[in-house]
């Protein structure tokens, strides 16, 4: 499994060094109109971004597993994240369309006012992640849904559904499994590291909680996760 990672790892980092070493040496060695080197000096801030981000991203599951589980002493109110959480997806939405009329169709329900117990940096970097790859790998104008509530028995749902192109069955056992992509080309043209559901699964189980994944090719997908019991405290209502 070590062998893997490393493998895998130094995969991942070798196309965005040699595409920043190519344009490095083009910048050098060629005399460019400033047009051009605009361009280059873009598309080499792109590539840093990638590697930045597939550190983070690195650093982030590093910590998750060498930690103490979160304690169940410090609460996050969940309107306030829903409030955040729709805040980033609508900027996100914008940066990815900078030139159509019709954004992504995204909607925030909150259903559930009151907080749930742990880490919060965790809970925003798990429910993030999936807002974010329901709004990149959903096609432009298509919907996506994120709400909480209160199951029946006391627990807690968070839920991201999409209508985007949806996922074989083959691969949803798979889909935490770090770098684990159903098409390879398609997630690094959005700018996934192949990192982000093996985060939202280790949060999920730090948490106690079940992270659940439903997908139909061609209609779309719904990632869920379902917190304990004991780790919600609902809000109550104010007496006049």
């Amino acid at each position: 499994m070590r062998r893997d990672f490393v493998a895998n790892v130094s995969h991942e980092i070798r196309t965005p060094l040699t595409v920043l070493g190519g344009f490095v040496e083009t910048l050098q060695t060629l005399p460019l109109s400033e047009e051009e080197r605009e361009r280059y000096l873009a598309l080499m801030a792109q590539q840093a971004e990638r590697m930045q981000t597939l550190v983070s991203d690195l650093l982030t599951l590093s910590r998750l597993e060498g930690s103490p589980p979160p304690s169940v002493s410090e609460w996050m109110s969940m309107p306030a994240l829903m409030r955040q959480l729709e805040q980033e997806g609508r900027a996100l939405s914008a940066v990815l369309n900078p030139s159509s009329d019709r954004l992504h169709q995204l909607e925030f329900a909150s259903l559930l006012e009151g907080q749930i117990a742990g880490a919060p940096n965790e809970l925003l970097s798990a429910m993030s992640n999936l807002v974010s790859n329901a709004i990149r790998y959903t096609p432009t104008g298509g919907e996506v849904h994120v709400r909480t509530l209160v199951l029946p028995d006391g627990r807690a749902e968070f839920s991201v559904s999409d209508t985007g192109p949806g996922i074989a069955p083959e691969h949803i056992p798979r889909l935490t499994e770090r770098f684990y992509r159903v098409d390879r080309s398609r997630s690094r043209g959005t700018g996934g590291t192949g990192l982000g559901l093996a985060i939202v699964k280790h949060v999920s189980q730090r948490h106690g909680a079940e992270f659940k994944i439903e997908s139909t090719p061609g209609k779309g997908s719904i990632f869920t996760i379902v917190f304990p019991a004991n780790r919600l405290r609902l809000e109550r209502a104010s007496s006049c």
